[in-house]
């Protein structure tokens, strides 16, 4: 059996009084993939943290042992230096640099005085070649995707000398293709003799690439699966939350009731590529008391569609007739959509849902704020005891509502930007990958305020890129491909194997009538 190239030993860390990490003991063989989950603020990403020099010696206590050798890290450059690298869930790269700069900012090539420039691209292209990124280093960061991004990170990692990998949800932001890339090169970097530690929480994912998986709650250790004990979802799950989840997706019994929102041909042009259609002649509606789920892959056109139908936030030239109620309605903007109770939960929380250098309350009240003010003036304790009502209501796990959002765990930030919208009295939520980066114990959680939202008569329409959760949670089905609807079913008769024949029939149909007009 291979040594330990790492050891965690009675690392304890806390902030503010609160004990973020206790006790914890981990060990991670040389040249193995080892997986560790938990749910939203168990402490995984500050244990990796720790263990990186973001949190350096001093701030905590226990022993790291690194190849049979103590490290007291004060810095990220020193864990470097002894082959760790870490990769957030939120990139590091800068946009406007080509890949080759980008790989080896804070370590480049030539001398103090002069970068050269030559050894920079070529070696970039051979690191590129490696983890089988087939773009020129000369490309900039902005010009490729985030799943090509992910990938010059690994390979920036590479050009350090990496021998133990760290990767924090690389997947989370990833398309089905890019995700099955990204895991099949680890396992490749295992052959090569680099050792990785996955943080995710696609449970899947995990248990299909992991030797070992190590469950953290509450700070603490819980337990070590091995591979060769066989990974059952089932366990993981319930060393997790600290309960049997044996429904993922919490029973409803749906009352639905007349149409709420309907759309009718709409058609949506790029913003910045004139004359491309995003969405073209789409007709959908959803109900009173109703789940819809908008599936499709990356780039089919949802969240652009929805996004155009929420006050015109995305596209040009919009055409097409929109009714709430039975009755036709233009909306103009994002002010005028609220105003007509509808609400859009952002797939991206931290970009442009919150303000996370702002407290819980500000951002509960944020989308109405002329419900907590009187002459422009708000009324704080008013402000107050809304957003400790919400907090409440949603169980946000927080010190109080005056506690900034950026310190808060992914899923816990999900709920307060569901508050924010909640608040705003809707009566049409879309929520956009509203599970997107948080545990399967608080996606349960927001599946449960969900099905009371429509249970109220409520609608909601469901964009995710997860199949299950859309089959799990939606009443009917629409699948969009490449700015169409392409298929609506009712969530009973659909599969993963439906949906997914129904898109590749859709390209079939497509490369068929563009075949014909060749001729």
């Amino acid at each position: 059996m291979a040594e330990n190239i790492l050891e965690m030993r009675s690392i304890t860390k806390t902030f503010s009084g609160v004990t973020a990490l206790k006790n914890v003991n981990f060990a991670v063989r040389q040249g193995e993939i080892h997986g560790i989950v938990g749910e939203n603020g168990a402490g995984k990403s500050t244990l990796m943290n720790v263990l990186s020099g973001v949190y350096p010696a001093g701030t905590y206590s226990g022993e790291i042992i690194l190849n049979n050798e103590k490290c007291e890290f004060q810095t990220i450059k020193q864990s470097e230096h002894k082959g760790i690298a870490i990769i957030h869930q939120e990139l590091a790269l800068v946009p406007y640099l080509s890949i080759g700069e980008n790989l080896f900012l804070g370590n480049e090539r030539g001398d103090f005085f002069k970068i050269n420039w030559d050894a920079t691209y070529k070696e970039a292209d051979g690191f590129l070649e490696k983890v089988g990124l087939h773009e020129s280093s000369h490309t900039l960061i902005k010009d490729i995707g985030v799943g090509k991004q992910q990938l010059v990170e690994i390979a920036k990692a590479l050009a350090k000398n990496v021998r133990l990998l760290i990767l924090d949800e690389p997947t989370a932001s990833l398309n089905e293709t890019d995700s099955t890339h990204l895991l099949d090169l680890l396992r490749e970097l295992k052959k090569a003799g680099v050792t990785s530690i996955l943080i995710s929480h696609k449970l899947g994912e995990v248990a299909a690439i992991a030797d070992n998986i190590t469950v953290i709650r509450d700070g603490e250790v819980i337990t070590t699966l091995a591979k060769q004990n066989g990974f059952r979802e089932e366990d993981i799950v319930s060393a997790m939350v600290g309960r049997s989840l044996s429904n993922r997706f919490p029973k409803r019994v749906p009352k639905i009731g007349e149409v709420a929102l309907e759309v009718k041909d709409w058609t949506v042009y790029h913003p910045l590529y004139e004359g491309r259609i995003v969405c073209n002649k789409i007709n959908f509606n959803v109900r009173k008391g109703e789940v819809v789920g908008i599936s499709g892959l990356m780039g089919a056109g949802r969240t652009e569609l929805l996004l155009s139908v929420f006050g015109k936030s995305y596209g040009v030239n919009i055409s097409g007739k929109l009714f709430i109620n039975g009755r036709e309605t233009e909306i103009k903007n994002v002010r005028e959509a609220i105003k007509n109770r509808l609400a859009y939960v952002t797939e991206d929380r931290k970009g442009n849902g919150l303000v996370l250098s702002n407290p819980i309350s500000r951002n509960t009240t944020l989308a109405r704020m002329d419900k907590v003010s009187a002459h422009q003036v708000i009324d704080k304790e008013l402000e107050t005891k809304v957003s400790e009502d919400y907090r409440g209501k949603l169980n946000i796990k927080s010190l109080g509502v005056l506690q900034e959002v950026s310190s808060l765990s992914g899923g816990n930030q999900q709920k307060v930007l569901l508050s924010k919208w909640m608040f705003a009295d809707p009566e049409i939520l879309i929520l956009d990958e509203p599970t997107r980066g948080i545990d399967v114990g608080a996606k349960y959680e927001i599946y449960t305020i969900i099905n009371s939202l429509v249970a109220e008569g409520k609608s909601v329409i469901l964009i995710s890129s997860e199949m299950p959760e859309v089959l799990g949670m939606s009443d009917r089905i629409y699948v969009m491909n490449e700015g169409r609807i392409i298929a609506e079913m009712k969530a009973e008769d659909a599969s993963q194997e439906i949906i997914m024949r129904a898109i590749l029939d859709s390209e079939k149909s497509d490369a068929e009538k563009a075949e014909k007009g060749k001729r």
